[in-house]
């Protein structure tokens, strides 16, 4: 049976980690070499239990022909670090879009959406470690796994840097990438009984972390604490209803989105005003009656059953009494002057 897909509470109440579908089908086709260590659900073999535990992933694809997939827009139970070794890689995250080169490095945070492709991959090879830090959103503490033995003081700098600053892509991680090619000899050099020598990549691994943290202090990273504060943590939650209308869609109360945002009523609440200059529910019905708009733009014959259902109104009477409280027509008026203008 496959694991699991982990659930957690991010932005909606049910947040489902990225399961690399189209990668394990892939290598299962024999379309990619593939070689990987993992705990839980992601493609690759399985490490013991209390093996280097909090490493969700480590490993690397090497595909030498162009593919007929990518990993779509999705999140990570951790930080996850990329290196690009060999070919080019359409790459994305959060309304920014690269083209990585040999030796790019990509940082992504649990929060941030990324893909990789535009929509495929082409030839390439691409290393990748995804550690979880036990945290979900920006504001949160964040805890390296036990196995980490940096120094007290190297460890909270890299955390600091790693926080406080999103600069997705950096160039010229050429010692990063040895690193990785170093964990990548260790994954292809299995016993007899297909055992990986967790020693060694625990070595690398803490290696892996210390050339990440030269290469952020060679860089002169410019941080911003606003990145890892509160306040961050409810932007990206109302950004994400803005953006998401099946997240929008939910039966929000004002608990539950503080709860999504890991706070209290009261302190969400003084975070939304001071963003949107009103109260929660009032900027929800703002953005729900923003998309109804949009759905019956764009799909005049809709009902107002449907409508008001894909935008989370709690029904159609609801929806239709705010409507003509904002535009001055029902629903269907608004609609039928669309039409009649296209």
């Amino acid at each position: 049976m496959s694991p699991r897909i982990p659930i957690y509470k991010i932005q909606d109440a049910t947040y489902r980690a990225d399961s690399c579908r189209r990668l394990m089908e892939a290598a299962e086709a024999d379309q990619i070499q593939l070689d990987a260590v993992v705990h839980g659900h992601y493609p690759g073999r399985r490490l013991p239990k209390n093996a280097l535990p909090g490493l969700k992933a480590l490993g690397y694809w090497d595909a030498a022909h162009p593919q007929s997939w990518g990993l779509d827009w999705h999140q990570n139970e951790g930080i996850e670090l990329c290196l690009l070794d060999r070919g080019q890689l359409q790459f994305a995250v959060e309304g920014q879009s690269f083209t990585l080169q040999p030796n790019d490095l990509t940082i992504t945070r649990p929060w941030q959406r990324h893909r990789l492709g535009d929509p495929n991959i082409g030839p390439g090879r691409l290393h990748w470690a995804i550690i979880d830090v036990q945290v979900r959103r920006p504001h949160q503490s964040w805890k390296w796994p036990d196995w980490v033995v940096l120094t007290r003081e190297d460890l909270q700098e890299l955390t600091e840097l790693l926080r406080k600053n999103e600069q997705p892509v950096w160039h010229q991680a050429s010692d990063v990438g040895q690193c990785f090619g170093r964990i990548a000899d260790i994954l292809g050099r299995c016993d007899a009984d297909g055992s990986i020598d967790v020693s060694w990549l625990t070595l690398l691994m803490n290696e892996l972390l210390l050339q990440i943290l030269s290469l952020l202090r060679s860089r002169d990273v410019s941080m911003d604490a606003s990145l890892a504060d509160t306040q961050r943590t409810v932007q990206l939650f109302l950004d994400d209803l803005r953006h998401n209308r099946d997240h929008l869609a939910e039966p929000w109360t004002i608990k539950l989105m503080a709860e999504a945002c890991g706070l209290g009523i009261t302190r969400f609440t003084d975070y939304c005003r001071r963003l949107t200059n009103t109260t929660p529910m009032q900027y929800l019905n703002q953005l729900r009656l923003i998309a109804a708009v949009d759905l019956l733009r764009d799909h005049p014959k809709m009902s107002n059953g449907d409508v008001a259902k894909a935008c989370g109104f709690s029904s159609p009477q609801y929806f239709a009494t705010v409507f003509r409280r904002q535009h001055g027509c029902s629903p269907q008026q608004y609609a039928s002057r669309q039409h009649a203008s296209s």
